[in-house]
């Protein structure tokens, strides 16, 4: 904890003294949206954390995480999140305390864990494209009370993804009704953005109220901020508790099966998928849909394909950073099958960078930034993690790198006053998801803490080059121990894995 804020010179305490050099203290980064559960084990990662001030992270977003989980839950969470969370730290299942037991003292900096919808739903329910039955329900809301019980901070939702998408409103109100018992939010991947935004955001208010005013998060919020902005405006002054995350890039980034392929396939179940995408009959069905998607491929860039080609026997990393048209032709294949043979041949774990429609402009992405219920989120992707990263570490999205730092530069450049960034940057985060005190720098408070030199403040990762780290935060503290210093990872290992604490009032 901090113990003392004195003017320099006028310091009580004894100990151990880091000259801040002109720099500016900041209270540690919080990453809103951050699928790092299991690369924040690798040094590299940390230090691309680190080297953007971020000391906390929360993870087991999208509705997929790595518990409560059985066995076989926790292994098809790693195999259909494979290129965007990689396999989870629990590999034979666990509870929520050893999720967050992982992480005590043996990372350096801290994470937060939601409940994943989605994990929890294949834990009951399989695979199954249906929805769930009273007792599966009852099994649900066990398994969230639970998860809570253990410190996680609220549930998080991927209705986009199966086999969230098939659950109905009951399923969803029963969970709402467990949030707000406890009052944790619930932080969703709704099930469509850009046009789709006002009925996604009329559904998360619905379940919202049925429930009592359940603290509402809408994860990457995205598109034209002219629809966003009134929908979170109109929903605030109705009463509604509703904050959100975005980060200040045009593109996104996803499994490609989710982009590309419809639900009617059994996605939940990669070999039954594989196996149905081998069958004339799918493949006949499966055209008028892909049918649909040409102006999809333009924009839509390959950033992992593991597995071999099954005309060629090659691998296919050759296509990482390729768009699919540009794909297509070296393959000599119109590019909705190019697609198809890359997902086929990964396993459906191929991964994309994806530009937004036009909607996601510029000033959009800048008038959801600027917005009093905004928080930074990443929505960072370090996939891939294990044994394919050896071969082929892919083209991963760079936000991961920079979304952090691209923050702290408005701040710099005078667009926000620092105050404003650390609103953005943590304390919001703090609050919405009960951190313990974090987001400021005040006597009583966590020693999360970052040195910014604005004149090196910088985002280096592109999209061609997307693992390049910042610059202008060489010195990070955690609980008052030094994890980054000129630059580099100590060694030091203070972080853990946070429980959920009631927030502050405002």
């Amino acid at each position: 904890m901090i113990a003392e804020i004195a003017p320099v010179g006028h310091l009580t305490t004894t100990g151990p003294r880091l000259d801040g050099g002109g720099r500016i203290a900041l209270p540690g980064l919080i990453d809103a949206h951050a699928h790092v559960a299991t690369a924040v084990f690798d040094p590299e990662i940390q230090r691309a954390l680190l080297r953007q001030g971020v000391t906390a992270v929360i993870v087991g977003q999208d509705g997929i995480g790595a518990a409560p989980t059985t066995a076989a839950s926790a292994a098809w969470s790693s195999a259909y999140f494979a290129s965007i969370d990689g396999p989870v730290p629990l590999p034979g299942g666990g509870t929520v305390a050893q999720w967050l037991a992982a992480y005590d003292h043996t990372v350096p900096l801290n994470v937060a864990v939601t409940v994943p919808h989605g994990t929890l739903r294949y834990g009951v329910t399989g695979p199954e494209q249906r929805v769930s039955t009273p007792d599966e329900v009852r099994r649900l809301v066990a398994g969230l009370r639970q998860g809570l019980a253990d410190g996680a901070v609220g549930l998080s939702t991927g209705l986009e993804y199966v086999p969230a998408a098939w659950a109905d409103r009951a399923e969803l109100a029963a969970l709402m009704g467990v949030l707000a018992e406890t009052g944790r939010p619930h932080s969703s991947h709704m099930r469509g953005y850009e046009a789709l935004a006002p009925t996604a955001v009329a559904e998360l208010l619905d379940l919202a109220d049925g429930a009592g005013r359940v603290p509402l998060h809408i994860a990457h919020y995205h598109g034209d901020a002219a629809t966003l902005v009134p929908l979170v405006d109109e929903a605030v002054t109705r009463g509604y508790d509703v904050t959100f995350d975005s980060y200040l890039y045009l593109k996104g980034c996803s499994i490609l099966a989710m982009v590309a392929l419809p639900r009617w396939l059994p996605l939940a179940d990669p070999a039954a998928t594989l196996y149905q995408l081998a069958d004339p009959a799918t493949r006949d069905r499966l055209a008028g849909h892909l049918a649909t998607l040409d102006d999809l491929w333009p924009r839509t860039t390959l950033a992992w394909v593991p597995g071999i080609d099954p005309v060629t026997r090659g691998n296919l990393h050759w296509a990482e950073g390729m768009t699919v048209p540009e794909v297509a032709r070296r393959l000599g294949v119109p590019p909705a099958e190019a697609a198809l043979r890359m997902l086929v041949a990964s396993g459906l774990r191929a991964s994309c960078v994806f530009a937004q429609p036009p909607t996601n402009s510029a000033a959009s992405v800048r008038a959801l930034a600027d917005h009093a219920r905004h928080m930074a989120g990443s929505d960072s992707i370090y996939a891939p993690v294990g044994a394919d990263a050896a071969e082929s570490a892919g083209r991963p999205h760079p936000r991961g790198w920079g979304a952090l730092v691209r923050y702290l530069t408005l701040a710099r450049d005078g667009e926000w006053t620092w105050a404003e960034a650390v609103d953005h940057t943590s304390a919001r985060a703090a609050r919405r998801f009960g951190l313990g005190g974090r987001g400021g720098l005040a006597v009583g408070c966590p020693a999360d803490l970052a040195l910014v030199d604005p004149a090196g403040l910088a985002d280096h990762a592109t999209y061609e080059t997307p693992r390049a780290v910042a610059t202008g935060i060489d010195d990070v503290l955690v609980a008052g121990v030094p994890v980054l210093a000129a630059g580099e990872l100590t060694g030091a290992t203070p972080g853990t894995g946070l429980r959920w604490h009631r927030p502050r009032p405002r």
